[in-house]
């Protein structure tokens, strides 16, 4: 007997909005991931596998975009004629998906079903983004790269069951499905984005110098400039071609303290500058080189590597610190901004144009490197390398690929836990051997096998 059609509300939702498909072999958790989504408990969960056994189809919304989430049965590759009707619904589901969000369990790993389902949606010519479900916790982000094996790209680390990393996730999927309609601001931000120019946040604390620095490299007065902290109260973007390549600077308001932001106009200039910083894809961060890196400088910096992308480092008004106070002013940045790693620390003076026409050159050589990809012969071929120079204690790195790229991420697989120092020690090797610059890299480790 065939299977019934889709109700008449699932068919009229379908051809009204964008179609996203959750998919999986069966108790992975795709109904719990359904209903952090919809934000309701629309789809029933139970830990007995097969739940799920007909396509639901809901309306759920993320930013804006409103889209059809429909939740699918377990898919498997042979079974009995119930697993079979099952696994027909779901690739019918599949085959009509805008988006398909393909669920495996972290903490199992990848299984021959998920990898058989995984080759099941790669044949299809639809958008797949693997989500590795029940990563509960940082501890457990690294057992998601091992679904890495299922070439369908780098893994989305979530948990579905407390909303951890989901927003991400829904990020990423409206992303695919596109916007609603937007002002002709918008749409000239989503073409900056589209044509893969990279937008560089100017961010610092009030009064640092930040909008003198962004007229001064986009060469004109496109900011207030004033020496009351605060004037810029949203952001700025301009697009300026350099020699150095195309860059979209984006200037932003200046970061207090949240104690004094939390009322009014310079509140909502923090979450617009928070905002800017989050979209972008380099960080300039200013400081006074007067006042010297302080607390909140520190703090600013920590969000800048919770961003995750490169970023250079500007001691702004050099020109006026004391001779007999530079060095204790470069300590200073140098303790509090050490977790930046290899980020360039520039010493300049926006308001004479000392030394900015190094900023540029900074910026270009941080994109080049974000976007790299290592080829995995010439990968291993230095992990062999640098192993053979200094061996790690108690344990081998067996091999390593590179997972994804914005920024170079690297999985090894180890015989053992490979200590934290030796870690640094590769990313150091790595860094040197591939010209990686300063931006930043990520490591995970794989701990299996001989």
């Amino acid at each position: 007997m065939p299977d019934p059609p889709p109700e008449r509300g699932e068919t009229e939702r379908a051809g009204r909005l964008p179609i996203v498909v959750v998919a999986g072999r069966p108790n992975v958790g795709k109904s719990t991931l359904v209903n952090r989504i919809v934000g309701r408990r629309a789809a029933v969960v139970d830990r007995e596998p097969g739940v799920t056994r007909d396509r639901k189809a809901l309306e759920a919304e993320w930013n804006g975009v409103a889209f059809t989430l429909i939740d699918t049965g377990g898919w498997l590759g042979r079974g009995d004629e119930l697993a079979t009707k099952v696994s027909g619904q779901s690739e019918r589901a599949i085959g009509d998906a805008d988006v398909v969000l393909l669920v495996a369990d972290a903490s199992v790993g990848a299984t021959d079903e998920d990898l058989e389902t995984a080759r099941m949606v790669a044949r299809l010519d639809t958008p797949v983004l693997l989500v590795a479900n029940k990563v509960d916790d940082a501890n457990r982000e690294p057992a998601a790269w091992e679904l890495v094996s299922l070439g369908l790209g780098h893994p989305w680390p979530v948990s579905a069951l407390h909303g951890r990393g989901t927003g991400d996730l829904l990020d990423a999927v409206v992303g695919l499905l596109g916007t609603p309609a937007a002002s002709d601001e918008d749409e000239e931000r989503d073409a900056v984005h589209a044509s893969g120019i990279p937008r560089v946040a100017l961010v610092g604390r009030p009064n640092a110098g930040k909008s003198t620095l962004f007229n001064r490299l986009v060469g004109e007065e496109r900011s207030i400039v004033h020496d009351q902290p605060g004037t810029t109260r949203d952001s700025v973007d301009t697009v300026i071609e350099t020699p150095e390549g195309t860059f979209c600077f984006v200037d932003t308001a200046g970061m207090r303290r949240p104690a004094r932001t939390e009322q009014g106009t310079e509140h909502h200039s923090v979450l617009r500058a928070l905002d800017a910083l989050d979209g972008a894809d380099l960080a300039i961060l200013v400081i006074d080189s007067t006042v010297g890196a302080t607390h909140q400088d520190q703090r600013l910096a920590e969000r800048v590597g919770a961003a995750g992308c490169p970023s250079v480092v500007v001691l702004n008004k050099w020109d006026l610190v004391a001779a007999e106070a530079r060095d204790d002013v470069l300590a200073g940045v140098g303790d509090r901004l050490a977790f930046l790693g290899q980020a360039p620390v520039l010493r300049i003076s926006a308001r004479t144009g000392r030394n900015v026409h190094k900023v540029l050159p900074a910026l270009a050589e941080a994109v080049e490197a974000y976007h790299r990809r290592i080829p995995t012969g010439a990968l291993n071929r230095a992990l062999r390398d640098l192993q053979a120079k200094h061996p790690a204690p108690r344990a081998r790195i067996r091999y390593g690929v590179q997972g994804a790229a914005d920024p170079p991420t690297f999985t090894l697989f180890a015989t053992g836990r490979v200590p934290a120092d030796y870690l640094r020690y590769v990313e150091n090797q790595l860094r040197e051997r591939f010209d990686l610059g300063p931006t930043p890299v990520k490591l995970r480790v794989r701990v299996g096998g001989h």
